[in-house]
Order: C-alpha cells, then sequence, then structure tokens
C-alpha cells in the first residue's frame, strides 16, 4: 500500500504511527485526534517520518528498533497489553521517549484463560469433547481424567496476573506456590504461599507449572528440558506469558515422550506462525494469544491508550506510564 493511502485524520500536525489492530471505533476516535498512518513497511513510513511523535502498538509488534531509528520526533509510544519485550525501553528513556502500557487492566480475563486451561488439560475437557463427537461413547466411558482439588500449582512470575491466578487456584482447592525475583509482600508483610528461589525448584515442587514471566533476554528459554524433567511425567504446563519463555523443541520432544502429560499453550514463538508439530500432539490445548481478548476487555484497553496519547499531547498526566 502506498505511503500516501495510509494517513487518516484531521490534520492536527500529531502524526500517529499504529502497528496494531484496534476495534474500529477506537480507530475512528484516534483519527479524530491525530494524523492516523498504519504501518505497512519501513520503506512506507520514509516520507513522513519526520511528523510521527505517537506510535500506538501491542505487546506483539512493539516497536522494531529500525523503525524506532527513523522517526526523530517520536514522543510517546502507547502499548495495548503488558508486554514491552519488543521495545527498546532503554533507548525509549535514552531519548526521553514516553511509554505506557495498559497495566491492570488484562489480569482478570488472563488469568481466567490461565484457569481454563488448566480445567482443559486436567480434566480432560477437549479429548472428551472428541470422544462425544466421534461416537465413541456407546463404547465405553473416557479414560479418567485429573482433579484440581489438592493438587499443586506452582506459578512462575508472581505480579498481578500471577496473584489473580493464584487466586483462582485456590479457590478450587489447589495448593498454591511461586517463584519471582524477590518474594512477594502482602500488607506489609512476606507472602504466606511458599516461594521458590529459581523455576527449577518451583517445577520439581508443582504439579501444574504456570507461566506468568514477562518476556525478553532474562527468561528466554527458562523452562527447558531440565525443568520439563523436574516437572515430570504427572505434571502439565500452562504459558500465558510470552512463547520465548520456553525452548519450544524441548516442549514438544518432553509431549511426545510423555516427559510430562499435557500443556496448554496460549503462546508461541514466532505467532502467528506456530510450529505445525503442536498440532500433531493429542496432548495438548492451543490458543491464538488469547488472554486479554473479549469484547470488554479490549474495548478498556483501547480507551486506555487513546487518553494516555490524548492526555500526553495536552499536558496532563499519563493513565499508566512504564518509562
Amino acid at each position: 500500500m502506498p505511503a500516501e493511502q495510509t494517513s487518516t485524520g484531521p490534520n492536527t500536525g500529531i502524526g500517529l504511527l499504529v502497528l496494531e489492530t484496534f476495534p474500529e471505533d477506537v480507530m475512528a476516535r484516534l483519527r479524530k485526534s491525530f494524523d492516523v498512518h498504519s504501518f505497512t513497511t519501513l520503506e512506507a513510513v520514509q516520507p513522513y517520518a519526520d511528523s510521527i511523535r505517537a506510535i500506538a502498538t501491542g505487546g506483539g509488534p512493539g516497536v522494531p528498533p529500525a523503525l524506532m531509528a527513523i522517526l526523530p520526533n517520536l514522543q510517546i509510544i502507547a502499548v495495548n497489553g503488558v508486554g514491552t519485550d519488543a521495545i527498546d525501553l532503554g533507548e525509549a528513556e535514552a531519548r526521553g521517549i514516553r511509554v505506557t502500557t495498559t497495566a491492570g487492566l488484562p489480569t482478570s480475563d488472563v488469568a481466567d484463560l490461565a484457569m481454563a486451561l488448566t480445567l482443559d488439560v486436567k480434566r480432560n475437557i477437549l479429548p472428551n469433547d472428541r470422544f462425544m463427537r466421534e461416537g465413541r461413547w456407546r463404547e465405553g466411558p473416557p479414560p479418567l481424567s485429573s482433579s484440581l482439588t489438592g493438587c499443586r500449582m506452582g506459578i512462575a512470575g508472581f505480579g498481578q496476573i500471577g496473584q489473580a491466578i493464584g487466586r483462582r487456584a485456590q479457590a478450587c482447592e489447589m495448593e498454591v506456590g511461586y517463584f519471582s525475583r524477590r518474594p512477594v509482600q502482602e500488607n506489609g508483610k512476606p507472602s504466606p504461599l511458599p516461594y521458590f528461589p529459581d523455576i527449577l525448584s518451583l517445577a520439581s515442587w508443582a504439579d501444574v507449572l504456570m507461566l506468568v514471566v514477562p518476556g525478553g533476554p532474562a527468561t528466554r528459554g527458562m523452562v527447558n528440558a531440565e525443568v520439563l524433567k523436574a516437572l515430570g511425567p504427572n505434571g502439565y504446563l500452562v504459558n500465558v506469558a510470552r512463547g520465548s519463555v520456553v525452548d519450544e523443541p524441548a516442549l514438544i520432544e518432553a509431549l511426545r515422550h510423555k516427559t510430562i502429560r499435557a500443556a496448554g499453550l496460549d503462546v508461541f514463538w514466532n505467532e502467528p506462525d506456530v510450529n505445525p508439530a503442536f498440532f500433531t500432539l493429542e496432548n495438548t490445548v492451543l490458543q491464538p494469544h488469547q488472554g486479554s481478548a473479549t469484547v470488554q476487555t479490549r474495548q478498556k484497553m483501547g480507551d486506555n491508550v487513546i487518553e494516555n496519547l490524548l492526555n500526553f499531547f495536552a499536558g496532563k498526566p499519563l493513565l499508566t506510564p512504564l518509562v
């Protein structure tokens, strides 16, 4: 698409580059206040690069370093999500570029999906659905599933989302422990939940290993073959964090050879180009990165992006600043 066809808006002089898919009503509101350009390629951006003062993006696309480098007047990046591993925050801070996220807004929906995946892999919901549709009930009952009650959930990453998952797990009478960079404080005191100093010890303790850590170099591949072996043949992996957190070839091998029992996955390497090997594994439940994907939450997130942008250019405090 030619660059000149990507711009819409009221000619306010404030160029906004959009890298994320937003609901149409959110886009309509953005066009009322900004000169909106939809990102296609770096080459297409070049003719209007100097006019771009703001970016609206998501945790997935982020802001490629090469794109940030050709925008000399960029002042703010509004992220439609909480993941920032695809944005060079150090470069943004060095250039005085503000960065906002939608922190807090996706928490409940992501926690709900995490528990849905846990229920699915533990209680054989999708396999039993297939069992019914294939007319196999007349041949006898399906294999028994595994109870949540009394099961240990080890949560890697115990921020807002991790704690929300923990509360839901406790409501299902599961035992909860966690790993994070430091022990979590509740009302000025250490959390009463078991704390594990590393993910290997957490996996050794857990029946369900729940991943909620942020993406980025510090967590890339942290769930490797050793961790999966520690989780064991009766263990389950659920990932609502980032695909990069898991060594995917090691996970595929662990699922094939029943090193672990099953996995519920909402995130993958190279989204949306998922490794087709996952589609051959019956002991997986797969989702196309749907953690916050409800009408209600995506509307709130879109509103947050708009308000942060409007507040910035009006000289008002940002709602959810990160940088």
